[in-house]
């Protein structure tokens, strides 16, 4: 089950001419999609672009209505694979990944795509994640549309910029037959407003109507010399019909007065960012009229020579707002300057960070920065020259402790790396690689397991250089959703092809579940358009891998510690892959935590399970936790003046999963770890019997507190 249902929102897909759509910038997005007569849509499922992928299965039979094809792609080469529908037909199509990572993937898709050319629009939408929001590499997507030449949009984040795009994006690609890549930051995927609507639109020509009148053209085959020619008319005919399309139809747009000494030259994306520091410098009212002249790019790619040669006429000095690295944008711009012969002046990195994103403090500062340098009569007194220095902000890096992401109370992989660690402390330390998911924080303390990846599905590959034998075998780390993702033919099928003598551990939680637990083909439940309930082993047994151990039950640390060391000292030859097996633990929640609050409200007797520790017998070492290190397994101080050293304990959070007690049992620690069932809407007999066992208990308890030796004052 996904993180997020999208169920009651995508009812309001359904409106049309006259209406209002209020809500995210996602649900935006697929309400343009269907305005403008989208054919087919697909995506990368696991790929975090805020839902995006969740908010289209979710409209799944709306789109049904409409006759366009949704696909929940393999991964992302295969959703790229998919626009080349859009190369014969005049069908639009669109698909969706997460920026840097997803273009990586499917790069060889992308490039042959810009080569054939396209007949009906193909946008491809990127969740760029740039920044503190990030959780990948920080690169950009923009060297992608400069290396395939795709062009590139990115526009202003409010709900009209993003429609329009995506109307857009699709006229562009036909006006210059190429495709067409839609930028989305995370501010933009979240952004609340509103926009005016229009009916949704049937596609012109559906696939299924294209499939009874077969199209091809040899002219299109990314083959010599075809090939050859395609880079031609991409010059001499795609990338002039781009610039005339976008200078036409002012899709970059230009705010603030005509005649200014300095000038901005923004990313659409960077736009609520100036406007907000712009405000705050007394240049700009609240509806965003601006006292500096803004050049936005909506479109970043290509830019256009003529359109910014008209915005610098009249100005001293021009400020590139470019976030990220390397200044593709600027080096452009200031290209098309030099070869003018222009005297403008352009800043850009030598203001604003070469790398990191542009918050609202670096904006201002930067901003601050450039117009008391550029333009100091266009800033207020106050800025000028300000009566007060603002004070100072504090270094906290000193103080409070950095926040690294971790497993979740309850995550069924935790055990896996307990018993790894125990394992490791028989055998010494593992060549481990990992892998992309949730697994790779294990790399993190306590547990410190796998020290690098190479991307998604390519864990055990990873450690292709080190299984050519040697004193202990390799280990790699990889998870379901990796596993279905490109892992079983690049990492598991390169294993059983080299006659790998390694040790390969997937980690099946039944979901891309760090990416909001959508469903894979191993997934254990049942789903009424997807295929699952296909076993992982099945899969390895399939391309010759022999020696496959499952494990069912991954709490189990004592069985986790034994199969491992099993696969590191048998003789048996060839890859060795234990399949661990539990369910995430936050889809488990999400699933059951309703049912149960249900159950109690309706009266119903429930048992809750939890754990805890006895205070007496915890030794105060905290080897469960440096073992477990579960986000509800704690310390606590005791009253006990005897006793300094604060002992292990389990807070309201806990799910009752059993992990520490496992651990505790698996490495011989104390045994202070006990379980307790909390019962809701008990029966009559078991009140009577839980208030027979507090008096007895009671009673106990205080007969040995008379018996105490206590030190108090003299009567």
């Amino acid at each position: 089950m996904a993180e997020r249902s999208f169920k009651a929102e995508v009812e309001h897909l359904r409106k049309g001419d006259g209406d209002t759509f209020t809500g995210e910038g996602i649900l935006a997005l697929t309400k343009a999609l269907l305005e403008n007569g989208v054919g087919y849509v697909g995506g990368y499922q696991g790929a975090p672009i805020s839902h995006l992928m969740d908010v289209l299965a979710d409209a799944e039979e709306l789109l049904s209505e409409l006759g366009v094809r949704f696909e929940a792609n393999a991964n992302e080469a295969a959703a790229a694979a998919m626009l080349a529908a859009s190369v014969h037909y005049p069908i639009r199509g669109a698909v969706t990944f997460k920026g840097s990572v997803g273009v990586n993937v499917a790069s060889d898709a992308l490039a042959n795509l810009a080569s054939s050319g396209v007949n009906g629009g193909a946008l491809v939408i990127v969740g760029e994640d740039y920044g503190e929001g990030s959780s990948i590499m920080q690169e950009r997507s923009h060297a992608f549309a400069m290396k395939s030449q795709f062009w590139l949009l990115d526009p202003r984040p409010n709900l009209p910029s993003i429609t329009k795009a995506v109307k857009d994006g699709f006229e562009l690609s036909e006006a210059s037959n190429t495709p067409v890549m839609l930028m989305v930051r995370i501010r933009s995927c979240h952004v609340t407003g509103s926009f005016d609507t229009r009916d949704n639109q049937r596609p012109k020509l559906t696939v299924r109507e294209a499939l009874s009148n077969p199209q091809s053209d040899f002219a299109r085959v990314v083959l010599p010399p075809m090939s050859f020619a395609h880079e031609q008319d991409k010059i001499r005919n795609r990338w002039p019909a781009a610039e005339r399309f976008i200078r036409e139809r002012g899709l970059n747009e230009v705010f603030g007065p005509r005649e200014a000494p300095v000038g901005l030259v923004l990313q659409g994306g960077m736009y609520n960012g100036v406007i907000r520091a712009l405000q705050r410098l007394g240049l700009a009212d609240i509806w965003g009229n601006s006292q500096v002249p803004l050049y936005v790019l909506n479109v970043t790619y290509p830019l256009v020579a003529s359109e910014f040669h008209d915005f610098c006429a009249g100005k001293d000095q021009v400020l590139v707002i470019e976030e990220g690295q390397p200044e593709f944008i600027e080096q452009q711009l200031s290209t098309f300057l030099y070869r003018a012969g222009s005297s403008v002046r352009l800043r850009g990195k030598d203001i604003l960070p070469m790398a990191g994103e542009y918050t609202g403090q670096v904006m201002l500062d930067a901003l601050s920065a450039f117009l008391k340098e550029a333009a100091p009569d266009m800033l207020p007194a106050t800025v000028r020259a300000p009566n007060e220095d603002r004070p100072e902000i504090p270094d906290l890096s000193k103080t409070v402790p950095i926040r690294p992401p971790g497993f979740c109370t309850g995550c069924p992989e935790r055990p896996i790396f307990a018993a790894m660690k125990l394992v490791q402390k028989e055998t010494g330390k593992l060549q481990i690689s990992a892998d992309i998911g949730c697994h790779l924080f294990a790399a993190l303390p306590p547990f410190e397991i796998g020290g690098a990846t190479m991307g998604y599905g390519l864990g055990p590959a990873a450690n292709a250089a080190f299984d050519g034998g040697g004193e202990r075998r390799p280990v790699a780390i990889i998870g379901d959703g990796g596993f279905w993702h490109n892992g079983l033919s690049s990492s598991f099928t390169n294993m059983a092809f080299n006659k790998s003598d390694g040790v390969a551990v997937i980690v099946d939680n039944f979901y891309s579940a760090a990416t909001g637990g959508q469903d894979v083909m191993s997934s254990r439940a049942d789903n009424p358009t997807k295929a699952t309930k296909h076993p992982i082993t099945k899969a390895l047994k399939g391309i010759g891998i022999d020696w496959v151990r499952q494990v069912d039950r991954t709490y189990d640390v004592g069985r986790m510690r034994d199969v491992l060391r099993e696969a590191l000292t048998t003789d048996v030859p060839g890859p060795k892959v234990i399949v661990a097996s539990s369910e995430c633990m936050l889809n488990r929640q999400r699933r059951e935590k309703p049912l149960m609050q249900k159950a109690i409200k309706e009266g119903r007797r429930v048992e809750a399970p939890r754990f805890g520790v006895d205070e007496d017998v915890c030794t105060g070492d905290h080897a469960c936790i440096r073992l477990s290190g579960c986000p509800s397994l704690s310390l606590k101080r005791l009253d006990d003046p005897l006793r300094d050293d604060p002992v292990a304990s389990i807070d309201q959070s806990c799910v009752g999963c059993g992990n520490c007690g496992e651990v505790a049992d698996a490495a011989v620690l104390c045994p202070s770890f006990y379980r307790a069932d909390v019962v809701h809407n008990p029966t009559a007999w078991e009140t009577r019997l839980a208030a027979f066992r507090g008096r007895v208990i009671g009673w106990l308890q205080s007969r040995r507190a008379a018996r105490r030796l206590t030190f108090g004052d003299a009567a």
